[in-house]
């Protein structure tokens, strides 16, 4: 009787003694009201447990402490990791052992300037990174020249995708994000595609930049790609009306006057030779493609359809063009009486 007596106290006590360690590894852990655990720089793990629970951002660290040791976990990665309710100590320390956090989503669409990026980036997310910080390491050629890009370049790093970038991560991190998703979408094949019109990738983006804006239509990007690439082939000035309007830095013109063609910038293609220096926005993907699939014609001219029907008619002489010029004014004019 004694014997039965003492295995069932000791059956007892380790039903107890396993429901409280299992309470306490894969029990509720966290205070209600935190939504994030915010580490701004790698930090041992027993200091950031103390801090933690002082600020009442944990309800009690031990089994996390535990889990941490067992681990070896001596120091944490920096970031902004998840927390709620229901978060248990096993959880957390795992998300904390393998730097498991909660990143930022940025979606990168058309920007013009390095500004525009720090800001959409230091401002736009949730991030400990700030825009001056960004622009100071965007504007330093010897930072970014690790990525085959000076500060007049960069921009084509940005590939319209949406990134996960994290709370933590400084300008370098950020910036190899962007270059990490630029290299898998410049494959063997694209860059082939890019030597085949005599142009390197960051060539390319150049090039689907001023295409970009010429037109929104996009069947004739393809078209007006060709006739750049003609241009670019003879030494022909390229005469786009977007990198005069880049170059006045007024990107609300609708009308390009000749004021305008005569802005002295390494960017105004109507008196500097060959490509800009650097994008003028950050192309799409398809402006992108109207430049490597281009077409082989004999184009080069184009000017916006006289119909007014967002199409765009191309010439292979001067004299054909001129024709088409007039006819676009003549009915411009008609329009506005």
């Amino acid at each position: 009787m004694r014997i039965k007596l003492f295995l069932l106290l000791l059956l007892g006590s380790s039903s107890i003694l396993l429901a409280w360690v299992s309470w306490g590894l894969f029990g509720p852990t966290l205070s209600n009201h935190n939504k994030f655990l915010y580490i701004a720089e790698p930090t041992p793990s027993l200091s950031l447990l103390t801090q933690a629970q002082q600020n009442d951002e944990l309800k009690a660290t031990f089994w996390i402490s535990q889990l941490l040791k067992w681990w070896h976990v001596d120091t944490v990665r920096a970031g902004r990791y998840k927390l709620s309710a229901s978060t248990s100590a096993f959880q957390l320390a795992r998300n904390l052992k393998n730097g498991n956090q909660s990143y930022v989503k940025l979606s990168v669409n058309k920007i013009r300037t390095l500004e525009d990026l720090a800001g959409l980036i230091g401002n736009g997310i949730d991030s400990k990174t700030d825009s001056l910080q960004l622009l100071h390491y965007f504007k330093s050629n010897d930072s970014i020249q690790l990525y085959g890009v000076n500060t007049q370049t960069l921009l084509t790093l940005a590939l319209p995708y949406t990134y996960e970038i994290g709370w933590a991560d400084n300008p370098a991190t950020i910036t190899g994000r962007l270059y990490k998703r630029w290299k898998q979408y410049w494959d063997v094949e694209k860059i082939q595609q890019a030597r085949n019109k005599g142009l390197t990738p960051i060539e390319v983006s150049i090039l689907a930049s001023i295409v970009e804006e010429e037109t929104n239509n996009k069947e004739d990007r393809y078209l007006i790609a060709s006739t750049y690439l003609n241009r670019l082939r003879i030494g022909m000035k390229l005469q786009a009306d977007p990198t005069a309007k880049y170059a006045s830095r007024d990107y609300t013109l609708n009308r390009i006057l000749y004021q305008h063609l005569a802005i002295n910038s390494p960017y105004n293609t109507y008196l500097n030779a060959g490509l800009p220096p650097g994008p003028i926005c950050t192309p799409s993907l398809q402006a992108i493609e109207a430049v490597l699939d281009a077409p082989i014609t004999n184009y080069l001219f184009f000017v916006a359809s006289w119909k007014f029907d967002g199409k765009t008619l191309f010439s292979s002489t001067y004299k054909e063009h001129q024709t088409n010029v007039n006819l676009f004014h003549a009915a411009q004019r008609k329009r506005l009486e």
